[in-house]
């Protein structure tokens, strides 16, 4: 493969989104060219594979790429590493909704991918026609995506080939103090990588019980947390109904199902349940964020990182006037700096911070004392 160009990528924002598509399928290209031209993106250029992209892309770089995964003489995967080693470029990767699909899209984001699209193994085509497929919405992203921070996150990661984390049991006794706090997280495109960074400061015998969003569709969730848990110190489950929060323990919104956080006594479990989509999105951060003001208070801590739009502003705001400590991610690490912005102009963040600091805004909030609902941010 020919050495990657490294001239400046043209801004995005004055112009329309430029696009490159590479896919095996020469159908699956002219679907995808189709629905991006109708969202009003313009597609500069298609290939089967890598191979073939590369002089076309070299004459005319792309704004963002839609990369498949299993093509012919250069797979996805391995095309996308060398291309973050040597001309990070906004990625959208494309796969199938399978157990495999699932974990070759966590590795593709791990290495630098900023969103994906899931390909169903059936009904492709009214898939690829379907305007509510993600599409557009993803190029649309990941054009705005920060691939400068992505690239800093990438190298923060632990060593490849590390060993597994061994860890005791997760202690289950009940709560025995209302006092005990639980922390809130929502994040969305570029949270793969970013929640990486989080884990990396916290242990599992001095943090809070977390509950989190990230906007995935079913199954991608299960990989997801099976990948962190064998990363890092905390025990990191995939949500079930009635699973305990406890300290140590990071519980994760199934893909395609709304979190909240409900209060048994004096524990706190989780309801897992359907529900119509809100803010475009299921699971929402907004939902968990509100049962979490409703049921935890000024006993829960709330953070908003990286991701697009705005679901989880409103209930971060809800949180702070229940008397919870607030913190959203700073720009200049936010791989996308919408839902971050978004709560921010609300006015419910207490405190705006690096990715680099949120572990350790953790353990200082949560220590922190209890303030009165309706307080104004700190």
């Amino acid at each position: 493969m020919p050495e990657l160009p490294r001239r400046p990528i043209p801004a995005a924002g004055t112009r329309p989104v430029r696009a490159f598509l590479i896919d095996d399928s020469a159908v699956v290209r002219r679907f995808m060219a189709e629905k991006l031209t109708a969202g009003g993106i313009e597609v500069i250029g298609t290939a089967g594979d890598p191979l073939f992209a590369m002089p076309k892309m070299t004459a005319d770089w792309p704004d963002v790429i839609v990369l498949d995964v299993e093509m012919p003489r250069m797979d996805g995967l391995t095309f996308l590493r060398q291309l973050m080693n040597e001309r990070p470029t906004p990625v959208v990767m494309c796969s199938t909704l399978t157990e495999k699909g699932c974990e070759t899209t966590m590795a593709a984001l791990d290495a630098g991918a900023v969103g994906f699209v899931t390909k169903p193994k059936e009904g492709l085509r009214e898939f690829l026609t379907d305007d509510g497929n993600g599409l557009v919405a993803a190029v649309k992203a990941a054009a705005r995506a920060n691939v400068a921070a992505a690239a800093s996150l990438r190298s923060q990661r632990p060593a490849p080939g590390s060993a597994p984390v061994i860890r005791p049991p997760a202690v289950q006794q009940a709560m025995s103090r209302t006092t005990d706090r639980v922390v809130a997280i929502g994040l969305s495109t570029g949270g793969v990588q970013s929640i990486e960074v989080v884990l990396r400061g916290l242990g599992r015998t001095t943090t809070p019980g977390i509950v989190m969003v990230q906007h995935m569709p079913e199954k991608f969730t299960a990989s997801l947390a099976a990948r962190l848990d064998s990363q890092y110190d905390l025990e990191v489950m995939e949500a079930k109904d009635g699973d305990r929060v406890i300290n140590g323990r990071l519980l994760i919104a199934p893909g395609g199902r709304h979190m909240r956080l409900l209060r048994s006594g004096a524990q706190y479990v989780v309801e897992v349940k359907d529900g119509p989509l809100i803010n475009h999105h299921r699971p929402s951060v907004d939902i968990l964020f509100k049962s979490v003001a409703q049921n935890a208070g000024r006993n829960a801590l709330g953070i908003i990182l990286t991701g697009m739009g705005n679901d989880g502003a409103r209930g971060l705001l809800e949180m702070h006037r229940a008397g919870a400590w607030t913190a959203a991610q700073d720009e200049a690490t936010s791989i996308v700096y919408g839902m971050p912005a978004e709560a921010l102009k609300l006015g419910g963040v207490d405190d705006v911070l690096p990715l680099g600091r949120v572990a350790e805004w953790i353990h200082s909030a949560s220590h922190r004392p209890l303030r009165t609902p309706g307080a104004a941010p700190g």
